[in-house]
């Protein structure tokens, strides 16, 4: 930032007093000629029948995905708009989506709606750099001329409503939902075997108990092994010692011949040998926490998913990975294998694809898909450079440190950083197009299954 000119201009004395004339509705709320009441109406119509229609099109999946987008997105806006007016600062619109207006409502100075192309929304705030025109009576309540810690606050409050909501969302998930335990063995379901009752049903094994050790051979967090110790034993009883409901209880199960009986997704090994099947899927145990217990949990869990989203905008960054994005539109191979070892970047039609297949899978997985979501465009959104939020942060710092003591408010000089910021939207611009015909080309198989 240091290439940046400022210009100096005079600090207000004070912040304004309580007397903002956005919290009054002195044009009665009226947009072309029409009430905010009965705009609400009209727009409460119209969700009404997309609604109805996803429910009668068999879409409902995607309307919770995209209904969730839409509230995170105008949450963000949120954020800088509760900052804005904490700052006492004007603010003209409040948005969802661009371009032409669908539909809109003005209550006091800010008129709300939405705007025909979803791909966002803004919260537009005057005076958001010196390259901007204002009128010289909104001048004093402008975003430029409010003192450094409110410029900040309003900057950094959308990526802080993303954290917000991932937070919320993840203490949601331990506390209500449960994560899986992959220290432990867990059994998911019991099983039919030939359409009777299984070993493990008439042994007394149900969903959600935990095993501990199998034939006494530990099993804590090793399916493989209670597996291998099932199929050892065809037609000879097993030892199972389980716990459930925080006391451990032992059962007797006597495995059935595998190629004798058929159960439901199992593959029988190669060759003639026979094999032991008791009519179980295996797997993690989910595990809630307490309300107060899953506060810390949460904490440590953000900062462990936080920095996995550090790194992955960090990669999305690097050349190589601009490499391989083209390389996947090209290779169904090669996109696969992105998808596979977790490097693939999405496109917004592939995130919604994918959080759609997690509201299939459940919703712990919708959960963790909405907390990745968050998380990425959290810490994204502070990449330091315009017209990202964080270049808005890197600029109030850079004015802070020029400003320094003196009550000399120094406006920095956006228009030596406009080569900067259309190489940014280029970048963006790639990004965007290569991921979305990966996505298009070579969509990801859904990762529930």
């Amino acid at each position: 930032m240091s290439a940046v000119d400022s210009h100096p201009r005079q600090v207000p004395d004070a912040p304004m007093g309580d007397g903002d004339p956005s919290l009054g509705s002195s044009d009665g709320g009226v947009v072309g000629g029409k009430s905010a009441a009965r705009s609400l109406v009209e727009l409460g119509a119209v969700v009404a029948a997309i609604v109805l229609l996803a429910v009668l099109t068999g879409q409902v999946d995607l309307l919770i995905v995209i209904v969730c987008l839409v509230v995170m997105i105008m949450v963000h806006e949120a954020g800088h708009f509760m900052a804005a007016k904490h700052g006492h600062m004007k603010v003209t619109e409040y948005f969802f989506g661009f371009g032409p207006r669908l539909w809109s409502f003005r209550r006091g100075e800010t008129e709300y709606g939405i705007k025909a192309i979803p791909l966002g929304g803004y919260v537009k705030i005057p005076g958001m750099t010196t390259l901007e025109e204002v009128d010289p009576a909104d001048e004093a309540r402008t975003y430029r001329e409010q003192p450094f810690h409110a410029r900040l606050l309003v900057a950094v409050a959308g990526s802080a409503m993303h954290f917000l909501m991932a937070f919320i969302l993840l203490w949601v998930l331990v506390t209500m939902v449960g994560l899986p335990n992959g220290d432990h063995v867990g059994v998911q379901q019991v099983v039919a075997v030939d359409g009777r009752p299984g070993p493990a049903q008439v042994a007394g094994l149900r969903a959600g108990d935990v095993v501990i050790s199998a034939d006494g051979r530990k099993v804590q967090g090793n399916p493989d092994a209670l597996v291998s110790v099932i199929h050892d034993h065809p037609g000879v009883p097993i030892t199972i010692v389980v716990r459930r409901t925080g006391a451990e209880r032992t059962l007797t199960v006597t495995p059935v011949d595998g190629r004798t009986v058929r159960q439901s997704d199992v593959v029988h090994p190669p060759g003639t040998d026979p094999y032991g099947l008791i009519g179980v899927s295996l797997g993690a145990p989910v595990e809630r926490v307490g309300p107060l217990a899953g506060l810390a949990r949460t904490g440590t869990d953000m900062a462990r998913f936080s920095w996995v989203s550090v790194v992955g905008v960090a990669h999305l960054f690097s050349p190589s990975a601009t490499v391989h994005r083209f390389g996947e539109v090209t290779s169904a191979k090669a996109a696969s294998q992105a998808g596979a070892d977790g490097t693939r970047v999405q496109s917004i039609v592939g995130a919604v694809q994918t959080a759609t297949d997690a509201v299939h899978a459940g919703i712990g997985d919708l959960l963790i898909i909405l907390i990745s979501i968050n998380l990425f465009i959290g810490i994204f959104n502070l990449f330091p450079m315009l017209p990202l939020d964080g270049g808005h942060v890197a600029i109030a710092i850079y004015e802070k440190i020029r400003t320094g003591r003196s009550k000399v408010l120094y406006h920095a000089n956006v228009t030596k950083l406009l080569p900067f910021t259309w190489a940014l939207v280029i970048f963006l611009g790639v990004l965007f197009a290569t991921t979305l015909l990966t996505d298009l080309l070579h969509p990801m198989a859904n990762p529930f299954q």
